[in-house]
């Protein structure tokens, strides 16, 4: 509902929230890698932030965040490159888009996720190869620890499967 004193719709505004706290959360995480001495990047706060969008604000929304957080993430402190946080937008947006167009087709939201998050992250590492071979990108091709992706994508792939069932059951 929309007022002459705060001209916002409601889901607007949460959006808008949501936004701040994901800018603020992704300009924070070198920080708190230093800080706490913890390589807070092996828990993939791009893509916490991403399905977390992804299930509490709107489709476009998440969409938005995939490809404006890397890239703010660059202007910010330069880090990670361009190339990369180009890499990662195209990664998370595939992801989300996967999302969306998986849980049309299969029933289960778990599984939907899963396979979405597994795919871009397939996706991420044929095109991070190509660009490590091209010259375009340095570095190691996976730098933090596959045991852990596996895990962090089970981890929110859960989330994501159990948001959705309990959304359906309200």
């Amino acid at each position: 509902m929309k007022t002459i004193f705060f001209p916002i719709e409601k889901s607007k505004t949460k959006d808008i929230l949501f936004d701040l706290f994901a800018v603020a959360f992704i300009t924070l995480t070198p920080a708190l890698s230093h800080v706490s001495a913890l390589p807070v990047y092996f828990l993939e706060p791009m893509r916490i932030v991403a399905l977390l969008a992804l299930v509490h604000t709107s489709k476009r929304n998440a969409y938005l965040l995939t490809i404006a957080l890397p890239l703010f993430s660059f202007l910010i402190s330069s880090h990670p490159s361009f190339v990369k946080a180009a890499l990662i937008s195209s990664e998370l947006a595939l992801n989300v888009f996967l999302f969306y167009l998986l849980s049309q087709k299969i029933s289960n939201y778990f599984v939907a996720a899963l396979f979405s998050i597994v795919i871009s992250k397939v996706y991420y590492y044929l095109l991070k190869f190509s660009l490590l071979q091209a010259g375009l990108l340095s570095g190691e091709l996976a730098s933090s620890p596959i045991w852990l992706q596996a895990v962090l994508s089970l981890v929110f792939a859960g989330y994501i499967g159990w948001f959705f069932k309990k959304r359906i059951q309200l």
